[in-house]
């Protein structure tokens, strides 16, 4: 069977499973819709819990940025997963022992305040918004390479399929295709992964192959890869080129952004036990090392197998699929030199790059301003990070049925984080600003409703992030992540360890932290883009890695701000108490 024909098999067949998966589990209450009733098994939850947090970042940015930055693309690695050590450590039992619905609820209820819970709100939906982009993005990508559909039609299929599944299930609906897709993408990334660990060093392990021989050689991988880099132009892949500071504050701020998203702390909402939280966590953090430890070798593999296709090769020779991959936009070639070989070195290869477009034909590709070779430079590929582990599979010429697997996986990845964070958003709509400040009085059925409306509404903006997408999928999941750690994660940690935190300090301190990192990351990246340098980057701090000090901003003016006023009422220091106990 044809590769388009099998990517068309295994999508449908997993999109028949998540819609079954939905008739299956309807949800019939609020509390189904946003905690799944509280039934929640916690292998179940970890599986789910696993999937909602591997997002299309994780599944197909992640690997992309570390075969590009080499070691420094290793801050990824620790902070997305210290970060999920840190939150299953310090807030998720706390908050799954508070027994609401939502991060906002609970910060309504700690800070006894309505425009802190709207506060709240607002930080959240932003939050959200901006993640889900990142995931809108991938399932672009992948429906215009591997489904050779426009991009229109391919981001409209997917938000069909969300929309059926978190409107009809809500969370109890989302958990259960969540562990069905996180068996999928496992599925999907480690199989060619166990392939090509195969025939780059003959292990069938990558997470040994990444430190091993490289098949019939004695040279290691890694020592090959380091070799490579240098002769063309690059650093070192085994070495840092960031700042050590740099390093440390994206490092912090991915960690502490990891703690402080909403659509991974109400997955511990959804277990019958705070113990079961506890529990939940551990296998989520399972799960999640899969993955996560196979990334590095299936970044070093790519790299090592992209610059062996194309290096030096005749264009009009070139492989299959460096022509499908130029054909959409995300990989192009221009010849400085006139001698019509392929030439890919450090620097840009293309003289101006917008981060994206819609073509005549309505599929996803990059728009060249200029399209004229950087001559500053000898490099002649330019090539999008986020294309590295799908097409990893295609470079390796390894057969047509574990590339649609891998389209599959992408797919199952990205619309997995995207309903956690569509119902995130839907929940906060609902139930905080509807039912908890601007109609008290509705009764559950017409909450219900709201809840349906709003992640509709919710969905149809997702879509237009998938049609018009504002960066690659790390970039702006890293958004997302700064964001998360100088609002959301404060506010929880001072609620549940600092009693004498009042409604005044943790308002002040929330939005605080959003306007300083919304305005240094939105001014370097979108703004000003040309300006986006180390020399330019206050105490050489990159947008990626600013959240942290908006997390330190935040905590700064909270504390402050709180000393001012009055203590919180006696009533929230015994709720703290009790949340507290052992």
């Amino acid at each position: 069977m044809s590769l388009q024909g099998l990517t068309y098999l295994f999508v449908g067949i997993s999109f028949a499973i998540y819609i079954a998966i939905a008739i299956w589990s309807r949800a019939q209450s609020t509390s189904d819709f946003y905690i799944a009733g509280k039934e929640v098994s916690p292998i179940a939850n970890g599986m789910a819990t696993a999937a909602d947090w591997m997002s299309a970042a994780s599944f197909i940015s992640m690997a992309g940025l570390i075969a590009f930055l080499g070691k420094d693309g290793s801050v990824y690695l620790m902070g997305w997963t210290g970060g999920y050590v840190l939150l299953a450590l310090l807030l998720a039992p706390y908050l799954r022992k508070f027994g609401k619905y939502t991060v906002p609820d609970f910060i309504g209820t700690r800070y006894y305040s309505k425009a802190a819970r709207l506060v709240a709100i607002i930080c959240l939906i932003f939050i959200s918004f901006t993640y889900v982009a990142g995931q809108m993005r991938g399932v672009g990508i992948v429906f215009s390479r591997f489904l050779e559909v426009d991009i229109n039609t391919g981001v409209v299929i997917g938000m069909l399929i969300v929309f059926f599944y978190a409107v009809l299930g809500g969370m109890k609906g989302i958990t259960y295709t969540q562990v069905a897709q996180y068996c999928v993408l496992i599925f999907a990334y480690l199989v060619p992964a166990i392939f090509i660990s195969l025939l780059i060093t003959n292990n069938p392990i990558p997470q040994l192959g990444f430190g091993d021989k490289i098949a019939g050689s004695s040279t290691y991988l890694l020592d090959k890869l380091d070799q490579l880099s240098i002769e063309l132009g690059f650093n070192a892949y085994t070495e840092n080129s960031k700042s050590n500071l740099d390093i440390f504050f994206i490092t912090a701020a991915l960690m502490f952004g990891t703690a402080g998203l909403p659509h991974v702390i109400v997955r511990f909402f959804t277990v019958p036990k705070v113990s079961d939280a506890r529990k939940s966590a551990g296998y989520a953090l399972i799960f999640i090392a899969l993955l996560y430890t196979t990334a590095p070798a299936v970044a070093a593999f790519a790299k090592m197998n992209f610059i062996d296709s194309v290096q030096e090769v005749e264009y009009k020779s070139a492989p299959a699929w460096f022509k499908n991959w130029e054909e959409i936009g995300l990989i192009a070639w221009k010849d400085k030199n006139n001698d019509g070989l392929i030439n890919y070195s450090s620097g840009d290869a293309l003289e101006g790059v917008k981060p994206s477009y819609i073509d005549e034909r309505g599929r996803y590709g990059e728009r060249k301003l200029l399209n004229l070779p950087d001559i500053s430079n000898s490099n002649e590929v330019y090539i999008d990070r986020d294309i590295i582990v799908l097409a990893n599979p295609e470079i390796a010429k390894l057969p047509n049925w574990v590339i649609a697997l891998v389209a599959a996986g992408a797919l199952a990845a990205a619309l997995s984080t995207a309903a956690g964070l569509l119902l995130v958003i839907s929940s906060s709509i609902s139930h905080d600003l509807m039912k908890k400040i601007l109609m008290p009085k509705i009764t559950e059925r017409q909450e219900l409703f709201f809840a349906r409306c709003a992640a509709a509404v919710a969905i149809f903006i997702a879509g237009l992030f998938g049609i018009y997408p504002p960066g690659f999928v790390a970039q702006v999941v890293a958004f997302a992540f700064g964001l998360a750690a100088a609002t959301i994660f404060p506010a929880l940690f001072l609620g549940i360890f600092y009693k004498r935190l009042n409604k005044e300090g943790a308002i002040a301190g929330m939005l605080s932290g959003l306007i300083a990192t919304a305005t240094y990351i939105s001014y370097f990246k979108f703004i000003n883009p040309v300006l986006n340098s180390p020399d330019n980057w206050l105490f050489g701090i990159s947008p990626e890695g600013f959240g942290f000090l908006g997390m330190i901003i935040n905590f700064c003016v909270a504390l402050t701000v709180s000393s001012f006023y009055s203590k919180p009422p006696n009533e929230i220091y015994q709720m703290i108490d009790e949340i507290r106990k052992p």
